[in-house]
């Protein structure tokens, strides 16, 4: 971006998007130094990459308001963009850092969407947006983000005591907070053994920069210094990492498992979720209000988060990343074997996480792009994978992913699951001790030895194979296709499992959906019990997916 003269640009709408794109540059740039230099709080060497792709998400969500508002034939205002900003980070964001920055922007939202973006009003909203941090975080450590953030607010205060404009200001808050980083690794142990700056500061500091250009129209790509030049703690006699390993984060053996969701809930449930999951693990993040939220956790009990969102109301496009058991201090070791499975839903990523997958959590309508799912192989931190698509429609998506990771040195398996269940069938079967070509076949062989139906509810009148349905008939689906119509969920479903069992079969496995009757399971189980001997019958609760319930026969 150049400019002919000496006058900032303002801060408009304008600006936010050109902040926008200036920052996703500058994240790439950094975002492989940023990667390496993160032993904080879990030295799992994906800050940068988290950061980059949470941006990306404010990105697009920025580019969609303004293309409603030219569909419209309107012009977008600050509040329209810097919402769409702060949206667009809240729902994409990726990890601890990401989290925080989503927070950070929220925070700034609160105060620029109401004001004509001057300089007093960017002072107030740096301010407001590290607060904010410190809301979100259970239990906030210096030498971090935080510190950064709240550095970058007291310079900001100083420049706009001065009557600096908005550009003056954003670029006092950008020298505030590379100086704040430079000066963590006497705040935090870990960073002080390791002679590196805050991973998670360096890219606020990244961001602040972006902003600055935005206003000035002075880019710069002057890399952002990631080596320590403070002191140790132990020299500087700091007692701030005594603090972090009373609260569980200086031990060298953290929890095992990352667990990101997005969180439909009220105000109430959230914060009764906050002291559950406070008890659960550490690195507790959770941000977002007006009833969606981001909700960020390390823990050993995956299925147990997962459960306390459930509880809390409904959770979505769950992540959830196993460490392979690594040091908070040195990179996580590559694991021999590694499963990732798309579900639809948080009960069934709580279930294969149980099981040592990794699960890819996806909300009826909103399949994952190929790029989600080679970040979910990359965070697999294993060399060989195997990856359960566990819908047909994502047959050519997981293949793609497949593909790219083959490219990165990953040694990765299709395994062609078509259903949750089939996924269930292959994981049941899965063994770590054998060797990959033999488990990919066992895993594949169970299964293809899975037929799978579902029972939804008709949205509207249409035309199927078992003939015309209308809106809110129950539909019983075999292997993709209607072959039941009924107006009752309890009575289809029989009709379902008796045409699947006809053909033979073993196991019979349900996985409830959250809207399915109470009793459902319990009717089912008897009538299996009662109609086809010698059938095992096993349920899971399965949370909010597509359908209220799932079926598979062995």
């Amino acid at each position: 971006m150049t400019q002919e003269d000496d006058v900032p640009y303002p801060l408009d709408a304008a600006a936010v998007r050109s902040w926008c794109g200036l920052a996703l540059e500058a994240l790439g740039r950094e975002r492989e130094r940023i990667d390496a230099i993160n032993v904080y709080p879990v030295a799992d060497g994906d800050t940068g990459t988290n950061l980059y792709l949470t941006l990306e998400s404010a990105a697009r969500a920025v580019e969609a308001a303004f293309d409603g508002h030219t569909s419209a034939g309107t012009a977008p205002c600050l509040a329209d963009a810097i919402g769409a900003m702060a949206h667009g980070a809240l729902i994409g964001a990726r990890g601890n850092s990401g989290t925080i920055v989503a927070q950070l922007l929220r925070g700034m939202t609160e105060v620029l969407a109401a004001t004509d973006g001057s300089a007093d009003a960017l002072r107030r909203a740096l301010r407001r947006a590290a607060a904010s941090t410190y809301e979100a975080v259970a239990h906030p450590v210096e030498g971090t983000v935080l510190t950064v953030a709240t550095a970058a607010a007291d310079a900001a205060e100083r420049a706009a005591a001065g009557a600096a404009g908005a550009a003056e200001v954003a670029r006092a808050a950008h020298e505030g907070a590379r100086t704040a980083l430079q000066a963590t690794p006497g705040q935090l142990a870990v960073l002080g053994r390791a002679g590196v700056v805050d991973a998670g500061g360096c890219g606020l500091v990244a961001l602040l920069g972006a902003l600055a250009d935005a206003l000035s129209g002075e880019v710069s790509v002057t890399p952002v210094a990631v080596r320590a030049d403070a002191p140790l703690p132990e020299a500087a006699g700091c007692e701030v990492a005594d603090g972090a390993a009373a609260e569980g984060r200086g031990d060298p053996e953290g929890p095992a498992f990352e667990v990101i969701y997005l969180l439909e809930a009220g105000d109430a449930a959230v914060a009764r979720l906050r002291t559950r999951l406070d008890g659960l693990g550490d690195s507790l993040v959770v941000v977002g209000g007006d009833g969606l939220w981001n909700v960020h956790v390390h823990v050993d009990d995956a299925g147990a988060a997962v459960e306390a969102g459930i509880e809390a109301g409904r959770p979505y496009r769950v992540r959830i990343t196993h460490f392979g058991g690594a040091s908070r201090t040195k990179e996580p070791a590559m694991t021999a074997r590694a499963v990732v499975a798309v579900v639809p839903g948080a009960g069934l990523a709580g279930l294969c996480a149980e099981a040592g997958a990794m699960p890819v959590a996806v909300r009826p309508g909103e399949p994952p792009a190929s790029g989600e799912l080679v970040q979910a192989i990359r965070q697999a931190h294993a060399r060989e994978v195997m990856l359960l698509p566990n819908d047909p429609d994502l047959r050519h998506t997981a293949a793609a992913a497949a593909e790219q990771a083959r490219t990165e040195g990953v040694r990765v398996a299709l395994i062609p699951t078509r259903a949750a269940v089939q996924g269930i069938a292959a994981l049941a079967v899965h063994e770590p001790g054998r060797s990959f070509d033999e488990d990919v076949v066992a895993m594949t062989a169970a299964a293809g030895a899975t037929r799978y139906a579902e029972l939804a509810v008709a949205e509207r009148q249409s035309w199927t194979m078992a003939g015309v349905c209308q809106a809110g008939d129950v539909l019983g689906l075999i292997d993709g296709d209607v072959v039941v119509i009924g107006s009752d969920l309890t009575r289809t479903a029989m009709t379902v499992l008796d045409r699947m069992l006809s053909a033979g079969g073993e196991m019979v496995t349900l996985v409830l959906g959250a809207d399915a009757p109470g009793a459902l399971a319990e009717r089912l189980e008897r009538h299996v019990r009662e109609r086809h001997l010698a059938v095992d019958t096993v349920v899971y609760e399965g949370g909010q997916h597509a359908a209220p319930l799932l079926i598979g026969v062995e």
